[in-house]
């Protein structure tokens, strides 16, 4: 096994399913076929709850997908429960299906914005939400962790069938998406990169739906060219694409869906901060926020929280990653949430999925509203500059436990007051420590950054003395 399969696949109990579900090199590890089976076999027994109801799978445009949603539904099939394929689908079009239709559970083989050779599991409950971390951490029982892979019992992988579904379940989510909003896009131009994934189908057809004069791209997924050089992690074709086509709007998904980047009409991108600054202003100066807050992750620009400030709306912050913005969402009844990825969250109305076109929708719904282009609407959004030093070390104790270094912290955090933050932690590949400063003036950020590296080296010097 190579170096970058042993990193993501040796994972211990409690750890195999990440903050996003399985993911590594599709064929290796948790992402064999026989692994695969045997995850299908653990979800079936933990998170049908004795449900004898049917599950659904989907796939995005990667190669390995039909290989390894075979393999799932083999393994439901061995747990009792009959596993059914809506095929090509994007990974919040699964989660609907599931939390609408009659199902026990469901699952997207996907790896989002990775390249096409790698693969994942992302699990869903009835409800259409993620798994429990109970649920989680008895289904890695079940496997046994990390040395469960060495352990799982040979499967006869030529007898693997997973029924397809009709064309009807996929339609049913198009007619969601027409739906969501009241939108008539007679006359609107709009260019969609789908990333060569999952919602190559749908996007285009949803948007047509619609009325609109769409201009697909990355539309045509082959196995191999899933986010390849286009989707929102490479937006340049889509950028370029609307200022040809005189478009109106740009939308950028990634290859599973569930992110969506946007260009406004001069082809300028506008990525999950300034969404979220869209359409938490126009929510708020619309009265649509029971909560004058929204969700963001530590990630999210200082810029954001002043748009919002600007308007009465501030910001919960979370960790990183979609789970835990859906929590704080979830725990404190706010309607809005999202990550700078473009991953965003609107709320209970959508099952907390967060869903890429349905985020177009929506900010298409607010030019609408407000008949103002997107340019004019992401404008109050302006990100503050961003410092990040990487400091070499040789030992990686607790920063926190540093009594220097967290004085020169709150110094920093001090002088950068509301405007600014300070971000520290080790890196998990290499033998570093990032610092991160962000606020107002670029030379005055550069300096307090180089200050607390400084400061770093000199408190890991003592504590190794």
């Amino acid at each position: 096994m190579d170096q970058r399969t042993r990193e993501k696949s040796d994972v211990s109990a409690g750890e195999l399913f990440g903050t996003d579900g399985i993911r590594g090199l599709a064929g290796h590890g948790w992402l064999s076929p026989r692994a695969v089976h045997a995850v299908g076999v653990a979800a079936g027994e933990v998170m049908s709850h004795g449900n004898q109801l049917p599950a659904l799978l989907g796939h995005d445009g990667r190669r390995s997908g039909p290989q390894l949603v075979a393999a799932l539904g083999a393994g439901l099939a061995n747990a009792g429960i009959e596993a059914q394929s809506v095929g090509l689908i994007t990974t919040p079009g699964l989660a609907w299906l599931v939390r609408t239709g009659s199902f026990s559970l469901g699952a997207m083989l996907s790896a989002s914005h990775n390249p096409s050779e790698d693969n994942g599991i992302k699990l869903f409950s009835a409800e259409g939400g993620k798994p429990t971390d109970e649920d989680q951490l008895a289904m890695e029982q079940l496997l046994g962790g990390a040395e469960g892979l060495n352990q799982l019992p040979a499967v006869e992988e030529n007898t693997w069938t997973t029924r397809t579904s009709d064309a009807g379940l996929q339609r049913s989510y198009i007619e969601h998406l027409v739906q969501s909003e009241e939108l008539s896009l007679n006359g609107f131009s709009v260019v969609v990169d789908c990333a060569n994934g999952g919602g190559s189908e749908v996007a285009p057809e949803a948007l047509r739906s619609l009325g609109a004069d769409v201009h697909a791209l990355a539309c045509s997924p082959n196995g191999d060219n899933i986010n390849a050089g286009c989707g929102s992690t490479h937006p340049e074709a889509m950028q370029a694409a609307v200022l040809e086509h005189g478009a109106q709007l740009g939308i950028a998904l990634d290859g599973d869906g569930d992110r969506c980047i946007l260009a406004d009409e001069h082809g300028e991108l506008v990525h999950g901060d300034g969404i979220m600054t869209v359409i938490g202003r126009h929510a708020a100066q619309s009265g649509e926020l029971p909560d004058a807050r929204i969700v963001a992750t530590v990630m999210s620009n200082r810029g954001l929280h002043r748009a919002l400030r600007d308007v009465g709306v501030g910001v919960l912050e979370v960790a990183v990653g979609d789970r835990a913005v859906v929590d704080g969402m979830r725990e404190h009844k706010l309607a809005l949430g999202g990550e700078q990825s473009g991953h965003i969250i609107l709320g209970h109305e959508h099952g907390y999925i967060g869903d890429g076109i349905l985020t177009a929708l929506r900010v298409i719904a607010v030019m609408q509203a407000t008949e103002k282009p997107l340019s004019k609407l992401a404008a109050p959004y302006r990100p503050f500059p961003q410092v990040l030093l990487n400091t070499p070390v040789a030992a990686k104790p607790d920063l926190s436990g540093l009594p220097e270094v967290m004085a020169a912290v709150a110094r920093t955090e001090q002088a950068l007051g509301s405007d600014g933050r300070v971000l520290l932690r080790y890196s998990g590949t290499e033998d570093v420590a990032r610092v991160m400063v962000e606020g107002p003036d670029e030379g005055v950020i550069q300096a307090q950054a180089q200050e607390l590296a400084d400061c770093i080296q000199t408190a890991l010097r003592q504590w190794s003395a």
